[in-house]
């Protein structure tokens, strides 16, 4: 495996996916099953077109079944599932149980599916269809070699990863009890953004199966409890929200393409501000811009000269709405912020989708809203969700 890439100026190691983990075990417990010879490593060819090869763990055998595992690798990605034992237990079942070679599934620590609009279905062990693809091919090739034509089933588990699984999405996705097995290229690439997109998207997904058409987005915890407290103040029930990180740009484009008829952004000045010039990755390394946005805005709320030059040195947002207030302009300037901000958000979706904003500072305290933002959170409030007694899955 080609181990390292250029990455942010640094040289940082790849990795491996829990999906590769899995096949690779699964190889090692079947080659067992078939010599009686415990293989020292596994190797397989990844989708990403990269060769892997690991020395297999904790071998053990008996009443007919065989284990192995083998030691996720993140690399120099900030992964949580990084040194967890990824383990497959292979058994051979007898000849009639059909046409399946390769019966999967998942053990202890490996989630199961509750919700719809995920990789897999409802009731199904959460190791997602690339993962599958790989073990499938993995045994069937060690199957193949041998000159066998039988049944094997693989049973997945992962110790730890029922508590590992709490430090991830998870538990909001509707997936309980584990990790889920992952990886479409079988490689972690270190501080990849397309796990955490895909986490959006599996999200949205969900909230789309269960028939609900509007829902909010939030960068973080942060924007996360001060809509909470708004709705509380308010008097507006609970509503689903998704944790779009800095992908504004790209929560909105799956709201549109999910066929979301509503979804209002909420979160802190700081970040939300760099949408009022156009920038919908907010990440620090894709610009900045706020105070060239705020000097802007304040210029059209009659700001002077000296009021604009304290806002441009300002080195943050806070410090920038103290000078907005002591200037007697901080309603203006937000509400010439929030057009500019609306007019980009429209601007990025499709017609069918209504969009909407509401931006706190860092105490908490609304700064200024959307005239259409209360109205969109009352009509995500009172969807109901598919499903017998509609899943909680609000904030």
């Amino acid at each position: 495996m080609e181990a390292l890439v250029y990455k942010d100026k640094k040289m940082l190691r790849r990795g491996y996916t829990t999906g590769t983990c899995a096949a690779l075990a699964a190889q090692g417990a079947v080659s067992f099953l078939i010599s009686g010879i415990w293989p020292e490593t596994a190797e397989l060819m990844t989708p990403a077109g990269q060769m892997v090869r690991v020395p297999l763990m904790e071998k053990k055998a008996g009443n007919g079944a065989a284990s192995c595992a083998v030691k996720k690798d993140a690399g120099d990605d900030p992964d949580v599932t990084d040194g967890l034992l990824v383990f497959a237990q292979a058994r051979f079942l007898p000849e009639n149980t059909g046409n399946a070679r390769v019966i999967i599934d998942g053990g202890e620590g490996v989630g199961r599916v509750t919700k719809a609009g995920l990789d897999q279905p409802v009731g199904a062990a959460a190791i997602n269809s690339v993962p599958r693809r790989m073990i499938e091919t993995a045994v069937a090739e060690v199957l193949e070699e041998a000159g066998l034509d039988r049944t094997v089933k693989i049973l997945i588990f992962v110790p730890g990863g029922e508590k590992t699984a709490e430090k991830t999405f998870n538990p909001v996705l509707g997936i309980t009890g584990g990790i889920s097995i992952l990886g479409t290229s079988g490689i972690v690439e270190p501080m990849s953004e397309e796990a955490l997109i895909e986490t959006i998207r599996a999200h949205m997904q969900v909230l789309r199966s269960e028939g609900r058409r509007f829902a909010a987005a939030v960068p973080g915890n942060m924007g996360e409890r001060f809509l909470w407290s708004y709705l509380e103040r308010e008097g507006i029930g609970k509503i689903p929200a998704v944790v779009c990180s800095n992908f504004v740009g790209r929560t909105l484009d799956m709201a549109g393409e999910l066929g979301f008829s509503g979804l209002l952004l909420a979160g802190h000045l700081g970040k939300l501000v760099k949408l009022g010039c156009g920038i919908m990755n907010t990440h620090s390394k894709e610009g900045d811009g706020r105070m060239e946005t705020l000097v802007a805005c304040a210029l059209r709320a009659g700001a002077g000269t000296g009021t604009l030059k304290r806002i441009q040195e300002a080195n943050t947002t806070e410090q920038a709405l103290e000078e907005l207030k002591a200037a007697g302009i901080l309603k203006e300037t937000m509400g010439a912020l929030l057009e500019r901000m609306d007019w980009y958000m429209r601007r990025r979706v499709p017609e069918t989708l209504e969009t909407g904003i509401l931006v706190f500072d860092a105490a908490g305290t609304l700064l200024g809203a959307t005239e259409n933002a209360r109205d969109l959170l009352v009509l995500a409030a009172g969807e109901e969700p598919a499903g017998e007694d509609g899943p909680d899955n609000g904030i």
